[in-house]
């Protein structure tokens, strides 16, 4: 991991290198299952997706939230991750993703040790996510990092809520 340089998204350049990653994530999801397709599908079609890739930098903003990019030492985008507030206590991870030729070799963990790390410096004292279920290494993954199950967070259709699962952990 030492040739892995994680950096705050702030540039043009950083945060397209970031809406590739994460239209690469979309993509990812909806030949995952067909349940996540169907969740991607409804919950962020196209337009929705587009929108929301233009908003990144307002909605993930300093000092609440942060966008965090991952490159190898020959600037190439391996991963990316986002935190924003749900409230004065709670900061929320999104979009954890890392490309193919990155997997197994640390920089999710990297970077949501550094979204942890930030989230709790600017005060927060909780950080929760959600995954699918079909993730399993995600899943692993937060357990490993002291994230432990809870339930939603947020308000979440019942059509949907049994194929996520929700973590939390105290900063």
């Amino acid at each position: 991991m030492s040739d892995i340089i994680l950096t705050q998204a702030t540039s043009p350049a950083d945060l397209d290198a970031v809406r590739d990653l994460c239209w690469a994530y979309r993509d990812f999801l909806l030949s995952n299952s067909a349940i996540d397709k169907e969740i991607t599908e409804t919950f962020y079609p196209v337009p929705k997706y587009t929108t929301l890739m233009a908003q990144l930098p307002e909605l993930h903003a300093r000092p609440t939230g942060i966008v965090l990019l991952a490159r190898d030492a020959d600037g190439t985008a391996l991963g990316c991750g986002m935190t924003h507030a749900l409230d004065d206590d709670t900061s929320e991870v999104k979009r954890v993703f890392v490309n193919d030729a990155a997997r197994g070799k640390g920089v999710a963990a990297l970077i949501c040790n550094a979204l942890i790390t930030q989230a709790k410096a600017d005060g927060f004292t909780r950080i929760v996510l959600d995954t699918s279920k079909s993730l399993h290494a995600a899943q692993r993954l937060y357990l490993r990092l002291g994230f432990t199950p809870c339930g939603p967070y947020q308000p979440i259709p019942n059509d949907v809520l049994p194929e996520l699962l929700f973590y939390s952990r105290a900063l």
